[in-house]
């Protein structure tokens, strides 16, 4: 790699490893083994590869060195009447190609930033380069090297900043995002082939089994059941436009095009998440083989939602997922839920007594949670939940259990004011690549039982 791609690798380096610490903290725990080893194994790299950068730096000072025009003696015509470094004598030329200027890399923030002070003076500046201004020399840190013409704006635009890349990608992995609650791994690859195993832990034969046997007999033998699982990367973009009076008010332009961006691509992600087909998409829940539909009550009314939908639902989500599992729903289902209530029947089984239950808490009802809960359970409302009465507006999901595979380099954004350059607009783009499916293929087949179990549960359209 020549010095610029190793400074962009550096920069995604930080990324993973500001995406892996983000995750823990966005689920409000410490990080896994297997996390912290995969955060070693980057902060390894970063360290390897900035002394690579400090080694590249050097060599190219001595190279400007050896090439300085001869400007001044290389000795003195006349010995010097006073002692080294007299005022009298010629000032020494500052070298900052000597490599020892150029040896220290800025701080965390500064290199994030790439020198620019907010999003909006990046932005400006951009503006100007594109109407041929003053090229401000900061931009060719940001010049895209997948174009034909590096620095030109007209022809490829500028990467942000990774920064700015970052507060976008917090937005996405925030607290109401879906994605934060998935298994959630990154790849540098366009593609990903993982093995899965979804032989239970009852089955009789295929995969990993136990025997009971006797002494002295021959133990059984069982090997792994695996199927290899590929996920291909696709691409979810943002394009947003911000016009030249915008781009006057620095302050506004940083809060502005970060939060719309991020709020952008976090509920197409939770569209996709819940209701994707797989097609150059992720595939959603509703949509996943593996899924199980309850059905409706035989007398139950339209668009409703009773207290017998919610236990049975429950009642088909493995007992082992159950602690990780929330409700996804729209929020016209609340009123339903706020109503909800359970039947009881008398010794004789046949007269109906109505009586509270409390299997719907609103939020704050405990210790001041900041979800509702149902069974126990967090609700996450949200608009990529249908309305309802129709499937899908009410979900029983173990999150956990759908992988999500993401591109480790985070997201990329690049911003440009040609796209729309006969309405004096600027266009920031920024760019997700990711999959996603549940872990299981078909829904899980008892032992005891007819009912079959999923780590996704929905409720029959009524």
């Amino acid at each position: 790699m020549n010095l610029a791609e190793m400074k962009a690798r550096l920069a995604e380096l930080h990324e993973q490893s500001k995406a892996l610490q983000a995750t823990a903290v966005a689920e409000k725990r410490d990080m896994t083994g297997d996390e912290t080893a995969k955060l070693d194994n980057v902060l390894a790299e970063f360290d390897a590869l900035h002394a690579d950068i400090l080694r590249a730096q050097r060599i190219e000072a001595q190279a400007a060195t050896l090439t300085e025009p001869g400007d001044r003696p290389t000795a003195p015509t006349q010995p010097s009447a006073g002692p080294v470094g007299n005022p009298q004598d010629p000032p020494p030329r500052q070298r900052q190609s000597d490599g020892l200027q150029n040896t220290r890399l800025p701080s965390n923030a500064e290199k994030q930033r790439w020198g620019w002070h907010n999003l909006g003076d990046f932005a400006r500046a951009v503006h100007a380069a594109a109407l041929k201004r003053d090229v401000d020399p900061r931009l060719n840190a940001a010049a895209l090297s997948t174009y034909g013409s590096e620095g030109v704006g007209a022809d490829g635009g500028f990467a942000v900043p990774p920064e700015w890349r970052s507060q976008v990608m917090q937005l996405v992995a925030g607290e109401d995002s879906l994605i934060s609650r998935t298994d959630q791994q990154s790849t540098m690859s366009n593609s990903v082939t993982v093995p899965v195993d979804e032989s239970t832990d009852w089955a009789s034969s295929g995969g990993i089994r136990a025997y009971w046997g006797k002494e002295a007999a021959a133990i059984s033998q069982s090997k792994p059941a695996l199927q290899p699982v590929t996920s291909r990367l696709n691409k979810l973009s943002c394009l947003v436009p911000v016009t030249d009076e915008m781009l006057e008010d620095a302050a506004f332009m940083s809060t502005y095009i970060t939060g719309k961006a991020g709020n952008s691509i976090k509920f197409k992600v939770n569209d996709a998440i819940v209701n994707g087909d797989g097609a150059g998409m992720p595939l959603g829940l509703v949509n996943a083989p593996c899924k199980v539909t309850v059905s409706k009550e035989s007398s139950q009314l339209a668009d409703t939602v009773i207290a017998r939908n919610v236990l049975k639902m429950y009642s088909r989500m493995p007992a082992a997922n159950r602690a990780r599992a929330v409700w996804i729903m729209n929020q016209d289902i609340e009123p339903e839920l706020m109503q909800l209530n359970i039947t009881f029947k008398d010794a004789a089984g046949t007269a109906g007594i109505a009586a509270g239950q409390a299997t719907y808490v609103p939020p704050g009802g405990m210790a001041g949670s900041p979800y509702a809960s149902l069974m126990g359970r967090p609700i996450i409302a949200t608009e990529a939940a249908q309305t309802l009465g129709d499937e899908g507006d009410i979900i029983f999901a173990d999150l956990n259990a759908y992988l999500t595979i993401v591109k480790g380099s985070g997201i990329k954004s690049d911003v440009s004011m040609h796209l729309w350059f006969d309405q004096d607009t600027t266009a920031f783009k920024f760019t997700l690549r990711m999959d996603g499916r549940p872990w299981l293929s078909a829904p899980i087949t008892r032992k005891n039982g007819s009912n079959t179990l999923s780590t996704v549960v929905t409720l029959q359209a009524r």
